[in-house]
């Protein structure tokens, strides 16, 4: 028993010791130097997606609406682009129908994205994230809309915020019972 802690205390420092040195002090500059000589290669070799437009604008649409535009680009990298995912900043907004096969330097590609606008009403600013092998992994493009609200869902909005400020007031003043009540 006595050699069996004598031997985990053993082992206990050694990676004890071990641990002290930075992590960073093992790297060795030279080697460093030529990783970053590596990426900044590949990044020139890396695919690049030239948008014929980043942004789309829907203008004045109405509450409830469901739009939708296309989104083109072409590869003008030097290598194979491959699109993994596109995604929208929010369930409102849904990109499809891009292509999964690798997409050849030169070719010309799209994207189609749809905004439903149920419950988004006034100035209305989406991003959708395209994750690709592109020097920057991420590439964006931006939908935008003016959204005319619609009078019932407003009406209907109106009496949901004034409910919550009525409950929101009730607590308030149930939490200021309650203290006085504590001191007391």
């Amino acid at each position: 028993m006595k050699k069996i802690s004598i031997l985990a205390l053993f082992v206990v420092a050694i990676v004890i010791t071990s641990c002290k040195k930075d992590a960073a002090s093992k790297i060795k500059a030279e080697n460093l130097k030529n990783v970053q000589q590596k990426v900044e290669v590949n990044k020139a070799d890396a695919p690049a997606m030239t948008f014929n437009e980043t942004s789309h604008d829907f203008g004045d649409i109405n509450e409830g609406d469901v739009v939708e535009t296309t989104f083109k680009f072409k590869n003008t990298g030097k290598s194979d682009l491959i699109i993994t995912n596109i995604k929208g900043s929010c369930g409102c907004t849904v990109p499809s129908n891009w292509k999964k096969e690798p997409i050849k330097p030169g070719e010309e590609s799209e994207f189609t994205v749809k905004f439903n606008s149920r419950n988004k009403p006034n100035k209305q600013h989406k991003t959708v994230t395209i994750t690709a092998n592109t020097a920057k992994g991420r590439e964006t493009v931006k939908i935008i809309a003016n959204v005319k609200p619609d009078p019932e869902a407003e009406k209907r909005r109106a009496e949901s915020r004034k409910k919550r400020a009525e409950m929101a007031k009730k607590r308030a003043a149930e939490q200021a019972k309650k203290q006085q009540l504590k001191k007391k």
